[in-house]
């Protein structure tokens, strides 16, 4: 499913994966190039920008991308960035959340991916891929072949060798834009600094010097708080003499650049150099809090990491980001990567990374309690933005020796992002390798992180539609926690096991299942937003066997706990059944309004299942209305988005009847031509456009209504209970 912005990254106010980065200062020089680049992109679907590291590649590639979009006929512009993607694996992950691209099948990331573009019109920004480079050419190539209306405008220092790429050497700036941008950067630091007859020969010598690398140029200028322009020039030129034997005119520029973060570098103060290189185990953006954490003690104290990252800042090693009043910090990648190399020279990058697994592992742990509080969004918001360093800290537990069993506890914690937030498949990836590796016993004992991740594994191949490995997973984690007594994880093994039984319509089964699991969680007084989502599973399958009164008295309960505890993802799935059973009662004003307030919670979510069961079952309700156009609309829409959910309706004859009823009725009322012109229609909205018209935002658009042949008020004689609130059996995040 594609959105164009998540909510939660709206409400952190920094740009959500895919979206070009924003500008912090002004642009400088480059028209011609600009304009060049343009041409050439209007003229081949793969063009590659190539230069030696801080020559300003990725800023210029955005910036063209951006004037790009607005000549060539494409959809919009994505931007996947690589610098913090590691392994080679996650690269499919990366380039999904790029395209805000959701999908719960167990499909392959890349049929997904080929699938999606297939029919867009896209101009794609590959960012920083030199570490990953087959990969990433491989990706390319098949991506170019399977999208006609794909351009790709790759950003790295060599490049990708794939058929038909135009490389686009990017040279360093002009002299006068350099000084441009030297003068610049120093007004923005002092901003009583102005270019002068006092000053002018040594910024351009300056420049010079450092070949007109716009990084290089950015880290001289950010000296000027100490050192005057003519300062700047005689320690510059003291180092690249001492650094190239004196060949000043032939200079590589990579060592040109090396050189110029190296003579910074030197010019910093102990604590600057040190903190320098801590901040280099961070992946992507960071905040104060983590960098006082994981940076501060052992010559540097915690509470002095502020004013030593201010002055980072003031040099321009890194950079301050600011949005909704939230600052975060990051580090272009060839600083961090220079930082990286002392961090590992001084034997000190072991215990870096475990503060860094450590304090991320603390966040996961608090945002899963914060998941069942009024601060869902914010907590899912949080998770998004965190990713990369998430990632960072799964890898480093599964890859470092004795961290095993501390991969398997941060992967499972994080169920409630991989299940509630639209990320199956890189949490079932995650999830998958730690299980897969043999866990340390602690204390003797069978790692409990392990039974976790085993029943959260169960769990999302059940979101997924892959039974055979839910069931053997959870059948591991069921026999295990009995074996050493853990009641916890033999409640969750068993209430997803009555989820399996539930989309395998074996509704008795199911049942005792999930009243086992009830009673389990309550002895142990367990309860949270799986828990409740357990409740309201048994309310389907009691609801599947007749007694559709008892199952609102449970979704009555599990609405009154949400709204104590402030939760809205599982209340969406206990409003869903009200809504159905609202309908059946004839108050289709009610429903209607119940299952808006389901789609609006889906969508904050990025929870596909929730959405388009919301949306077979508001179709329900508008062709009982007496509008079987859209009702026959909105089941055009739904069926474009359960592919990237799973079966349709789980393959239930449970879940269909609904389904079936809705279109018999519109059929009978459009006859087969129409039926089929409105279902068609339907399935032409992208999955976004669906949600705007199922919530009557585009209203406008709507074809007129169609006469019912029966009055609207009339409920029909007999119903079907509706699709299951539960994702192929389980919570959106249990």
């Amino acid at each position: 499913m594609r959105r164009e912005q998540r909510p939660a990254d709206r409400s952190e106010g920094f740009p959500p994966p895919g979206s070009l980065p924003l500008e912090l200062n002004r642009f400088v020089g480059r028209t011609a190039e600009l304009a060049d680049l343009t041409r050439t992109l209007g003229g081949a679907r793969l063009v590659t920008v190539t230069g030696a590291g801080g020559v300003g590649k990725s800023r210029f590639a955005a910036r063209a991308a951006a004037v790009a979009a607005d000549t060539l006929e494409c959809d919009g512009v994505r931007r996947l960035d690589l610098a913090t993607v590691r392994e080679a694996d996650l690269v499919e992950y990366a380039l999904a959340a790029a395209l805000d691209l959701t999908d719960h099948t167990s499909r392959p990331p890349r049929d997904v991916l080929l699938g999606h573009l297939a029919r867009r019109q896209l101009l794609l920004v590959v960012d920083g891929f030199e570490h990953l480079v087959d990969t990433c050419a491989a990706l390319v190539r098949e991506l170019l072949g399977a999208a006609p209306g794909l351009r790709i405008l790759a950003v790295g220092r060599r490049p990708l060798g794939v058929e038909g790429e135009r490389v686009f050497p990017l040279a360093p700036l002009a002299t006068a834009d350099a000084v441009e941008l030297f003068a610049d950067r120093a007004t923005a630091l002092l901003p009583g600094f102005a270019l002068d007859d006092g000053n002018r020969e040594d910024v351009v010598e300056v420049c010079r010097r450092l070949d007109c690398l716009p990084l290089a140029v950015e880290l001289a200028a950010g000296r000027l708080r100490a050192l005057s322009p003519a300062d700047l020039l005689g320690r510059l030129d003291d180092r690249f003499r001492l650094l190239t034997g004196g060949t000043r005119g032939a200079l590589p520029r990579h060592q040109t650049l090396r050189t110029a973060i190296g003579w910074s570098h030197e010019l910093c103060t102990a604590e600057e150099r040190l903190l320098w290189a801590r901040l280099s185990v961070f992946s992507g953006r960071f905040d104060l809090d983590a960098a006082e954490y994981i940076c501060g003690g052992d010559g540097l104290h915690a509470d002095a990491v502020l004013d030593v990252l201010s002055e980072l800042i003031a040099q321009s090693v890194v950079v301050r980001e600011e949005a909704d009043s939230v600052v975060r910090y990051r580090m272009l990648d060839t600083v961090r990567a220079y930082g990286a190399d002392w961090l590992e020279a001084s034997g000190d990058s072991g215990r870096m990374g475990r503060r860094h697994r450590d304090w991320y592992m603390g966040l996961a742990t608090w945002c899963e309690l914060d998941w069942f509080s009024p601060r869902q969004a914010e907590v899912a918001a949080r998770i998004a933005l965190e990713l990369p360093n998430l990632r960072a800290a799964l890898e480093f537990c599964l890859t470092e020796p004795g961290e095993t069993h501390l991969g398997q506890y941060l992967a499972g914690t994080l169920w409630f992002f991989w299940a509630g937030c639209g990320r199956l498949s890189e949490g079932r990836h995650w999830l998958e390798r730690s299980v897969e590796l043999d866990a340390e016993s602690v204390e003797g004992d069978y790692p409990r992180s392990r039974l976790k991740a085993l029943w959260v594994l169960g769990y999302v191949a059940i979101l997924q539609g892959d039974t055979i490995p839910a069931l053997g997973a959870l059948q591991e984690c069921r026999d295990e926690a009995e074996r050493i007594g853990d009641a916890t994880a033999v409640a969750y093994a068993v209430h997803r096991t009555g989820c399996l039984a539930l989309v395998a319509d074996d509704m008795p089964r199911a049942e005792e299942l999930l009243r086992t699991a009830l009673a389990s969680y309550r002895e142990i007084r367990e309860l949270n937003s799986s828990v409740l989502m357990g409740q309201v599973e048994l309310a389907m399958a009691v609801a599947f066997q007749g007694d559709l009164a008892g199952a609102v008295e449970l979704c009555e309960d599990v609405r009154l706990v949400c709204e104590d505890h402030g939760e809205r993802w599982t209340l969406a799935y206990a409003l869903y059944v009200l809504a159905y059973a609202e309908w059946t009662r004839g108050d289709l004003a009610r429903a209607r309004q119940l299952l808006r307030e389901c789609l609006v919670i889906g969508d904050t979510f990025d929870d596909l299942l929730g959405t388009v069961l919301s949306i077979e079952l508001l179709a329900l309700v508008t062709v009982t209305e007496g509008d079987a156009g859209e009702a026959a609309l909105l089941q055009g829409a739904a069926g474009r988005i359960w592919p990237s959910v799973g079966l349709p309706l789980f393959g239930s004859a449970y879940y269909n009847a609904p389904h079936e009823r809705c279109a018999a009725d519109a059929r009978a009322m459009l006859g087969d031509a129409r039926f089929e012109m409105f279902v068609a229609a339907g399935a032409r909205l992208e999955p976004g456009e669906a949600v705007e018209r199922a919530l009557g935002r585009g209203a406008a658009s709507r074809p007129a209504a169609v006469p019912s042949p029966r009055p609207a008020h009339q409920t029909p004689q007999t119903r079907e209970p509706a699709a299951s609130p539960t994702v192929q059996g389980g919570e959106a995040a249990g």
